[in-house]
Order: structure tokens, then C-alpha cells, then sequence
């Protein structure tokens, strides 16, 4: 009988000191970094999850994974940040009105605020993906945190595009899901709540239109985010037990997200959701406003097959290249989707030594 991965295991990375670290956001909020540590290094590597994932998406034990592979590769003292979209809290899965902005004004500066306490003045390079990426893009951008060594982000920054059928996900469903449905989220585990309930119901319809495989939480997730059957990776990119512990990996999320996604969407970048709340002043309305002052390299990731944001990461490097030229770089991840460049079989081998090499030539 294969063994099963234990959900939040910390058993992925064995060969590193791990501790934990937690914080207070100003808003009031209890988030967590995570260490990996080998050894003291001048170059420290800060990961960044998206929306429904969490830290574990770095960390999985059935496959090299990211943070060993930073560990092994000379980056010794690595850190990963579960901030407020971790599935590892409960705050997705609450009714709550959070945006982008609070986590790009709070999260970010809190988090590298605590480690900065116990790593000094050594230089950080971030890495992230998804949602992580969009956000700590704004918060870069927009002023709120600052000495940077490098910013690799996968899929997507500060220019979503999503597919047309997305986009019109984007502009129906929060309000069917909170004012027809009464779903306060929406949860890849729906196929095992209670039969007949609501959130059963619609994890049935979602997989009567996902006949790729039978794995219903695969569904729920492609429902969820982008437009592919599957939407988020390449089947054939995954090891079958990361397929069948999708809902450990991509958990639950509200839809108060989605109606900031939209904003940005249509601005055809990234802006602030409500430009009268005082609360993120400090933030600019438009967070293109003052890239050209922006002097943090960024490497931007895109799988070929990307059916949640395809194009995003290429425009938007487009885009920076006619502001600051010759800055940022451009890679494309041929046979990955969205998020399989971080939890797939072979990521060590196809993805993991691109953004390594983008990290030693920043680190020089």
C-alpha cells in the first residue's frame, strides 16, 4: 500500500534546520515564514505561494523540490512565507472582503520586516508564483518594500490576461457564488461534503464537464482557476500521487479575490481595488505609475501550455522592456502549464535550473 503524504508535512526537506517564525500583520493577522536552514549565506531566497495554495507547493516530499534544490544548489538559508492566502490558515475559508492590496501593504512588509530581524542586511531574492507573483509585484512596485536583489515570478506579475472563458468567470462568479449559491468559498474537497448539499451538487456538475480523469478535486481546481481540462498543469507533468492529493495542494479560497482580478483585468494591469480607502494611501492607484524607478531584475516564467494566465508574464515583460531596457528577462517553460513548473515530476531537471541560474548571476 503506497504511503500516504501526510497535509502541511515539513518531511520534504530533512537535511535542514527548519524553524518557525511567526508574525503580526498591521491589520491584525497571524501569518508564519518557515526556514530551511543549512548554513548562514550572503544570498537568501524568500518563496511566495498563490491564491489556494501555501508553502507546501516548495516543500513536497514525493519529488526534489524547490527549497531542496535551492539548499543543494548553494542557497542554504531559504525561507518560505505563508501569508494571507495560505491554505494553511483558515482566513480562506472564512466570509472576509480582503484585496491585493492588503496583501501587497501589509504581508509583505511585515513578513521581510521578521526576517530581516534574524538574516540583517543579506541580500533577498524572492520567488514566486501566481497570485503570490501579482501581489508582491504591487508591493514592489508600489513602494511598500524595497531592497530587492532579484524577483522571479512565474506565470504572472502585473499584467493578468486570462482566457475569455475565464473572464467571464471573473464577472458572474462571485456573485452567483455568494448571493445564488450562499458559498462562502469554493473548496476542491466539495465532492465530500455531506450528499445533496450545495457544494456537493457542484462538484458533480463540475465533473460531469471534466471527463480527463477522475480525480474530483482536479475539476473543482480547473473550475476554480483557468480555462483547461486540466487548467492548471499538464497531466503528464505530475507523479500520480501529487494528482490524487490535489485538495492538499490547492485548498479553498473566497471570491472577493476574483472581483480584484477583474479590476485588473480590466484595467490591463494592475491597480488598486478601492482608490478611497484610505487604509493603503501610502499605495499608488495604478502600480505602473512609477516602474521606471523600479532597479530590481525580474525574471518572468510562462509555461507554454499556461491555461489560467497565457501571455500575462510575456506582456508584461514587453511592457518593463520599453520602460527600463535590458533589466528584467523572459523565459518560456515548454510543456508546462501554470503551476506544474513548481510541483512537477521533472521540474528539477526542466524549470528549477533556469531560475538558479537567474539567482547566481543576480548573487554576483
Amino acid at each position: 500500500m503506497e504511503k500516504r503524504i501526510a497535509r502541511f508535512t515539513l518531511e520534504g526537506v530533512p537535511d535542514a534546520r527548519i524553524t518557525m517564525h511567526p508574525f503580526t500583520t498591521e491589520d491584525g493577522l497571524g501569518l508564519y515564514l518557515t526556514r530551511f536552514h543549512r548554513a548562514d549565506c550572503d544570498d537568501v531566497v524568500l518563496l511566495l505561494h498563490g491564491l489556494t495554495a501555501s508553502s507546501d507547493m516548495f516543500i513536497m516530499p514525493e519529488h526534489r523540490n524547490f527549497a531542496t534544490f535551492l539548499l543543494d544548489e548553494g542557497f542554504s538559508d531559504v525561507w518560505a512565507l505563508d501569508f494571507r492566502m495560505s491554505s494553511r490558515f483558515p482566513y480562506d475559508a472564512e466570509t472576509h472582503r480582503y484585496t491585493f492590496d492588503d496583501i501587497a501593504d501589509w504581508d509583505f512588509p511585515a513578513a521581510l520586516a521578521e526576517l530581516r530581524s534574524h538574516i540583517g542586511d543579506r541580500r533577498v531574492h524572492v520567488v514566486a508564483h501566481c497570485t503570490g507573483g501579482i501581489a508582491f509585484s504591487m508591493s514592489l512596485f508600489g513602494g511598500a518594500v524595497d531592497d530587492i536583489a532579484s524577483f522571479t515570478s512565474n506565470s504572472v506579475s502585473l499584467t493578468p490576461q486570462p482566457p475569455t472563458w475565464s473572464r467571464v468567470k471573473l464577472a458572474i462568479a462571485p456573485a452567483v457564488q455568494e448571493y445564488l449559491l450562499g458559498l462562502p468559498f469554493l473548496d476542491p474537497r466539495f465532492s465530500h461534503a455531506p450528499t445533496l448539499t450545495r457544494a456537493w451538487l457542484l462538484s458533480r456538475l463540475v465533473s460531469l464537464f471534466h471527463r480527463e480523469c477522475d480525480v474530483s478535486s482536479c475539476h473543482m481546481a480547473s473550475f476554480m482557476w483557468g480555462s483547461g481540462h486540466p487548467a492548471l498543469y499538464e497531466h503528464e507533468n505530475l507523479l500520480p500521487v501529487t494528482h490524487e492529493r490535489m485538495a492538499d495542494l490547492l485548498a479553498a479560497t473566497g471570491a472577493h479575490y476574483y472581483r480584484h482580478i477583474r479590476k485588473m483585468v480590466r484595467a490591463g494591469h494592475a491597480v488598486k481595488y478601492d482608490p478611497s480607502d484610505l487604509r493603503h494611501a501610502g499605495l499608488p492607484d495604478d502600480y505602473l505609475t512609477n516602474a521606471a524607478e523600479i532597479t530590481t531584475p525580474i525574471l518572468f516564467l510562462a509555461g507554454d501550455h499556461n491555461h489560467v494566465f497565457p501571455g500575462s508574464n510575456a506582456h508584461c515583460y514587453g511592457l518593463l522592456e520599453k520602460i527600463t531596457p535590458g533589466l528584467h528577462e523572459f523565459a518560456t517553460l515548454p510543456g508546462y502549464g501554470h503551476i506544474d513548473p513548481f510541483i512537477g515530476k521533472n521540474s528539477h531537471v526542466d524549470v528549477f535550473p533556469k531560475i538558479v541560474d537567474f539567482l547566481k548571476r543576480k548573487a554576483a
